[in-house]
């Protein structure tokens, strides 16, 4: 097996990709950003080509390097699961990497800080924080946690939890302009909107009345949104999580709510197929069970039809 000759470089290489430099590449096989780098220069001496090009602040990769990487990723993921195989079930080992929206992996992060990585000492997490959809397979991602419905895909998906959304406006806001007490008049209100790709989010009811507002205030983040709100700005939808302290409070309150919205599922994906290995379907177990405690309860709103335990497999 004359490939297993240049397996150094390859692991170098790919590393490198994964981590966006060499320095980062070294932090994670715990070695030298030189010995990375050479380990690299070997494997382009072998082939004759390019894999990177290299400035001061940059590196990217060629043509011929982007292909390589794609070509590569899925075996070397191969080899860490044939590992895993032999890992204890209850053991996570290895190196995972995740993909959670923004707001949500903030309220995640205490508990796996705090409860999962002490559990598996072994295990090397990078958790991306970031509202953009990635592509898993090119990114070289293990799993991304999604919230909304999943699209059809080639991707293994579990839904993970329901989680119900609220309709909320400030006191201040509410007292200048009124309380709407019907759809009707909630289409003539102000409105903070939640933006995705580009997109804004309508307000979706649960029986399916759909009004799409036009916005005072749009934004992808839902710290943002919680800020407008309490900044008196308009009514904003948001996961009643995010805010339930501040209903709780009275700093913010709930506009329509005999008129419910439908839950949010939340779910992972992953491209492992029924062959998951340990580290991921240990993640994805706990990942469900710090969800599952914080969806408050939704009794106004009608759960989505899927087993939030269900594994399917999509496409």
């Amino acid at each position: 097996m004359k490939a297993l000759d240049h397996a150094p470089g390859l692991i170098a290489f790919a590393s490198s990709v994964e981590a966006g430099s060499f320095s980062g590449a070294a932090r994670t096989l715990g070695t030298s950003p030189s010995a990375v780098s050479k380990g690299v220069a070997r494997l382009e001496q072998r082939f004759g080509v390019r894999l990177f090009q290299r400035s001061t602040r940059v590196l990217s990769l060629t043509q011929e390097g982007a292909a390589y990487y794609e070509r590569i990723a899925p075996l070397l993921r191969a080899l860490d699961e044939a590992s895993d195989v032999m890992q204890p079930e209850a053991t996570a080992q290895g190196r995972l990497r995740v993909t959670v929206p923004g707001d949500l992996g903030r309220l995640l992060l205490e508990a796996v800080v705090g409860s999962f990585l002490p559990r598996h000492p072994g295990l090397k997490l990078e958790m991306s924080l970031a509202d953009r959809h990635v592509d898993l397979i090119r990114e070289g991602y293990d799993i991304a946690i999604r919230a909304g419905d999943v699209a059809d895909s080639d991707l293994t998906a579990r839904r993970l939890a329901d989680m119900p959304l609220v309709l909320v406006a400030s006191p201040g806001y509410l007292a200048r302009r009124g309380t709407p007490e019907s759809v009707a008049a909630l289409r003539g209100h102000a409105h903070v909107r939640y933006m995705l790709g580009g997109k804004a989010f309508p307000i979706r009811f649960a029986d399916g009345t759909v009004i799409d507002p036009d916005g005072v205030f749009d934004t992808d983040n839902s710290v943002a949104l919680r800020i407008a709100a309490l900044g008196d700005l308009g009514v904003v939808q948001i996961l009643r999580l995010f805010v339930q302290d501040d209903i709780d409070a009275g700093r913010l309150v709930p506009v329509l709510p005999q008129r419910p919205l439908p839950l949010v599922p939340v779910s992972a994906l992953h491209a492992f197929g029924r062959q998951a290995p340990a580290r991921a379907r240990l993640f994805i177990d706990f990942l469900a069970g710090e969800l599952g405690r914080l969806s408050l309860p939704a009794a106004h709103a009608a759960a989505p039809g899927a087993d939030p335990s269900q594994r399917r497999r999509r496409g």
